[in-house]
Formats: C-alpha cells, sequence, structure tokens
C-alpha cells in the first residue's frame, strides 16, 4: 500500500457517521478526536463538566475541514447515553466507531488505606459509564459494522501499587469488550482495548498538581519502562486510529498495552 493509498483507505472508512468519543474534553480523548478527524472522521464528543474544553477540541476539528458537535452527558446516566446515541446517528447519518476515553480522577491509595466508599464510587462511575456508552452504541455500530475502542491500563498485567483504583475497573471494562467481540462480530463490530502506559498528558499533570505523582514516581516508572521514557497522549491517539481503520480489520477482542514495555 503506497502512502497515498492508507490515508484515503481511512476516509472510506470514515465517509458516512461519525466516530463518538466519550471524554472527548479530556486530553487524550481530545487527542483521539483530533486525530480521527485528521484522518477523514467526523467527530462527537461528550464532556461532563468542562464544556469550554470540549468546544475547543470541536473547534479544532471544524479546522481542519470535519464536521464536530460537542455534548454535555453523564455518562452513569443510561437515558441520556441513549439520547446522546441518538443524536449523533441523526446529525451525523450514524456512528462508525465509538471510543470510550473517560473516567474520573484516579487518587492514588494503597487497598488498606482505600475506603470502600471510595473504591465503589471510582469503580461504578468508570464501569457503568463505559457500559452505558457501548451498550447505548450498539445499535449504531451494527448499521456501520463499525469498531469499540475502550482505554485500558498496563496495570492489569504489571500492578502498580496503589493503582488499584485504575486497575481494578480497567480489568471489568476488559472483559466488557471481550464479550463485545465474541457477541457482535456476526454483525460486523469489532471491540478492542488500548492499554495506555504512563503519558506525560491528560490526567498526569493534575495527578502531579495533586501530588499523587512526585519526581521520584516518575523517575522510578522511566526506570520500569522498557525505553525508558513517559509516553504522549499522541502515540495513543494513533494507536486508536489504528485500531478504528480497515488496517486493522482482523483485530478483535484483543489489549494492545501502549506503554514503552512496562508490562512485559
Amino acid at each position: 500500500m503506497t502512502t497515498t493509498e492508507a490515508p484515503l483507505r481511512k476516509a472510506q472508512r470514515y465517509a458516512a457517521g461519525a466516530a463518538a468519543i466519550a471524554g472527548g474534553s479530556g486530553g487524550l480523548g481530545g487527542a483521539i478526536a483530533r486525530t480521527l478527524a485528521r484522518s477523514g472522521a467526523n467527530v462527537a464528543v461528550t464532556y461532563n463538566r468542562n464544556r469550554q474544553a470540549a468546544e475547543e477540541v470541536a473547534g479544532a476539528i471544524a479546522a481542519l475541514g470535519r464536521e464536530a458537535a460537542a455534548f454535555q452527558v453523564d455518562l452513569r446516566d443510561a437515558d441520556a447515553v441513549a439520547r446522546f446515541h441518538a443524536q449523533v446517528v441523526a446529525r451525523f447519518g450514524g456512528l462508525h466507531t465509538a471510543v470510550y476515553a473517560a473516567g474520573p480522577y484516579i487518587e492514588m491509595r494503597h487497598i488498606g488505606n482505600l475506603e470502600p466508599a471510595l473504591f465503589e464510587r471510582t469503580l461504578g462511575s468508570d464501569v457503568f459509564g463505559a457500559y452505558n456508552f457501548f451498550h447505548h452504541a450498539i445499535s449504531g455500530l451494527r448499521a456501520a459494522r463499525g469498531v469499540a475502542i475502550c482505554l485500558g491500563t498496563p496495570a492489569m498485567r504489571r500492578y502498580a501499587k496503589k493503582d488499584i483504583l485504575s486497575s481494578a475497573p480497567k480489568a471489568a471494562l476488559e472483559s466488557l469488550v471481550k464479550g463485545i467481540a465474541a457477541e457482535e462480530g456476526r454483525h460486523g463490530i469489532r471491540a478492542n482495548m488500548v492499554g495506555v502506559g504512563m503519558i506525560g498528558d491528560g490526567m498526569f499533570h493534575e495527578l502531579i498538581a495533586k501530588g499523587d505523582f512526585d519526581e521520584r514516581f516518575i523517575e522510578a516508572t522511566k526506570k520500569a519502562v522498557a525505553l525508558g521514557r513517559l509516553g504522549t497522549a499522541a502515540e495513543i491517539a494513533q494507536t486508536v486510529d489504528f485500531l478504528a481503520s480497515d488496517d486493522a480489520s482482523y483485530i478483535t477482542g484483543q489489549t494492545l498495552m501502549v506503554d514503552g514495555g512496562y508490562a512485559i
């Protein structure tokens, strides 16, 4: 395939309908939205509270010549999520890709110091938010023989101390992704997970500001990563773009760790 054929192939895949990005107002979700737009996709992004960031993402996509819209959605509200997907199909003419890039702030706690209420709240927000998002996306994805992609964590394979609020919900979502792949493959739907390693974007800055990450932790993490560095939101977004494209047409039910070799 020539260098000109690859973008054309993606553009054809993305020609009808839109990609829906849950959490598209965040640093990682926004990078994914812009990358899919550069490959030819129209994009709908959700936000919970940060309307300004979501509208900035939509504006950047419009500047690339694609259609975009931002929707305020509480992903824990199943009815609201159903309305969102109906609006996407009505506005853009279909749904070809659904990406879950949302999730609550993850406090770094040892299990012995993690109160059950916080565990329940964090797990419930992430797991039920993703379940609502994908459940109501399935009818649109069936019509387009589309793709579901969920962001996960390499901590599912190599546990990091104090990271249970990340690894436990994402382990449940990995099972959800495999279930969608197994049950919906007959309708042409593919479903995969991207394990997001330590990146210097998105929630990273908030974790630094709140003291959950410090220089000692970051340097120790770099030493644990085979490539010896932090990743970027762009590297995650490019992986999502690949899995959403027809270049990955025979890949489903998989978790691809994009972590610089942390989970080896």
